[in-house]
Formats: C-alpha cells, sequence, structure tokens
C-alpha cells in the first residue's frame, strides 16, 4: 500500500472497498471464527449446554475440544446453520469496522506523517511509528462506532451457552433485546477490551502487512501480485493471531457474559487466570490461527484486485 495508491480515489470509495473485501472475507471464514468463540468460552467455571431440536443437551468438558471436534458437536446437535449464527451481525460489523480501519489507514498514515515527518525529505519513507499509530487509531475508531455490532456478533455465535435468556431469535431481535435488558452500556460492552484487541490488530495486521508487502517489493523476489499478497497476508496473519489471542479471549468471554458476571473486563482476565491458568488465554487458538490466516489471505488478496480494478475504472495507471 503505496503512500499514494489510495489518495487516488475518494473517501467513500475507500471505505466501500475495505468494507466489501473484508465481507466476503467474513463470509469464507466465518464457520472458523464461530467455532473460535465457542473454544474461547469453554471452560468458565461450567459446563457448556449445547441446543438441539429435543432441548438443552449438557456437554461436560473433561478436557477441551479441538478445532474439528467443536465444528463437528455444533453441526450435530445444532446444525449447519449454526456455524453461521451472527452472520448478518458480522457482515454489518465489517462494513462499519473493516472500512473504517483499513479504509482510513492510508489517509491517517498521510497525515501523521505530514506531521511527524515534516521536513524529512526521505523518498516515500514513512517510518515504523507512523505507521503504528495510524493502525490503533483507526482501529479504536472502529471500535467506538462498530461495537455493538461486534456484542451481538458474539453473542449469537455463542448460542445457548447456559444462558437460555441470551438465545435472540433474529439480529434486530438481539439488538433490541440487549438494549432494553442492559441499556446502551450493554451495547457497548467490552469496549475497552475491544479497544485494546484491535489496535494490536490493526498493528499486527494493517501495519505488519503493509511493511512485509513493501519489504517484498523492495527485495525484487516478487512483483506486486497476488503472490505478494498472499505471502504478506500470511505473515500478518500469524503475528495477528500471536499477537491478539489473551486480549481476543478476554473481549469475547466479557462481551458474552450475563450482566454482573463480572466486574469488568480486568476481573474477567485475573479470574480466567486464576480458574484455568495462563493457557486459557490462548484458547481456540488454532481456529483463530486459521481463520486469521484465511481472513488475511482473502481481505488481501480481494482488497488489492478491487483496488486495481477501480485504477482501470478511473483510468489511473
Amino acid at each position: 500500500m503505496k503512500q499514494g495508491a489510495q489518495e487516488d480515489f475518494s473517501l467513500g470509495w475507500k471505505l466501500l472497498t475495505a468494507g466489501t473485501a473484508a465481507c466476503i472475507a467474513d463470509l469464507a471464514t466465518f464457520p472458523l471464527d464461530t467455532a473460535k468463540v465457542r473454544m474461547q468460552i469453554a471452560g468458565e467455571g461450567q459446563a457448556m449446554l449445547l441446543a438441539s431440536a429435543e432441548g438443552s443437551v449438557l456437554a461436560m468438558r473433561a478436557s477441551q475440544p479441538g478445532l474439528l471436534q467443536t465444528i463437528g458437536n455444533i453441526v450435530r446437535l445444532e446444525g449447519a446453520r449454526s456455524l453461521y449464527g451472527g452472520l448478518s451481525a458480522g457482515l454489518q460489523r465489517q462494513m462499519c469496522f473493516a472500512s473504517i480501519r483499513l479504509g482510513l489507514y492510508d489517509s491517517v498514515k498521510s497525515l501523521y506523517a505530514g506531521i511527524i515527518d515534516a521536513g524529512n525529505s526521505r523518498s516515500g519513507g514513512m517510518n515504523i511509528g507512523v505507521r503504528v499509530a495510524a493502525g490503533i487509531t483507526t482501529g479504536a475508531l472502529a471500535v467506538l462506532i462498530a461495537q455493538p455490532t461486534d456484542v451481538v456478533k458474539v453473542r449469537m455465535q455463542a448460542g445457548n451457552n447456559g444462558r437460555p435468556s441470551m438465545r435472540y431469535s433474529s439480529t434486530l431481535q438481539a439488538y433490541k433485546n440487549i438494549a432494553h435488558m442492559e441499556g446502551a452500556r450493554g451495547l457497548w460492552k467490552g469496549t475497552l477490551p475491544n479497544v485494546s484487541r484491535n489496535a494490536i490488530v490493526n498493528v499486527a495486521e494493517i501495519v505488519c502487512y503493509d511493511i512485509i508487502k513493501d519489504l517484498i517489493l523492495a527485495s525484487g523476489y516478487l512483483r506486486d501480485g497476488v503472490p505478494c499478497h498472499l505471502t504478506a497476508a500470511t505473515a500478518a496473519g500469524l503475528c495477528t493471531t500471536l499477537a491478539a489471542s489473551p486480549v481476543d479471549v478476554i473481549k469475547t468471554r466479557y462481551m458474552n457474559s450475563a450482566p454482573g458476571e463480572y466486574k469488568g473486563a480486568i476481573d474477567c482476565a485475573v479470574r480466567t487466570f486464576v480458574q484455568e491458568g495462563p493457557l486459557a488465554f490462548y484458547k481456540g487458538f488454532v481456529p483463530s490461527f486459521s481463520r486469521l490466516v484465511s481472513w488475511n489471505i482473502v481481505l488481501w488478496v480481494t482488497y488489492e484486485q478491487i483496488k486495481l480494478q477501480m485504477k482501470k475504472m478511473h483510468g489511473i495507471e
């Protein structure tokens, strides 16, 4: 993502391009995300209940099931459609969230470059500090705006999980129910851990992709094409999983919790550590890694191809 590449398009096109690419990536990887959520909330001091046609089925957890077993349990007990529970909220989230954190990244990066690197005459120079600052800014801004969609998505993906009152028949009903029962605070529940998570994710995902892609192009090993985008996206997905897993687990558990279950995100983190140990912060690592790597590949390849088509449409070289 060269500094001037995105500046050829209006802000509206940037947001639409980023949001569309993220929605396509979500469609392709949503079952992995659902499995990740189920694995992250497993073991919160209770047996897990799965909903089936015959009623709730008790699933005692002697050991943490793996990715394939989790997906198999969901399909067997709840049906394949449950793998896409909360999809509409997920797509709403991506159109709000990704369009801001990705669509605004280059503009914010250019803005910060003008401030931080004022008077710097390096050709095309953008230091890491500028990129990190831009990633943190757009990631935090996206969360503040799109948090309600994330809360609904997590709760619908989590399913029953021993809380019959938190089963929602639709995305719209979920928004109404949360707003009625918990107020606006319920819709923005977990904002602090989510801001932390997405600041990390943005830096590890977008900034890593940005830097790795530029390094690959500068080395001359690959041209600006699909192989380059695949390589950079895979590396960005790995960095994101390693950096964001602990805060992602706490975000998921806190957002899915009943009112009053935790005093706050810090309390959730402390209790998770005390009750389940440090490895609990990496629950769901395999589906998270699988999802983030595949999500990044689909996102960046789609995003770069859409940008290429946009350039052709606008007659830009």
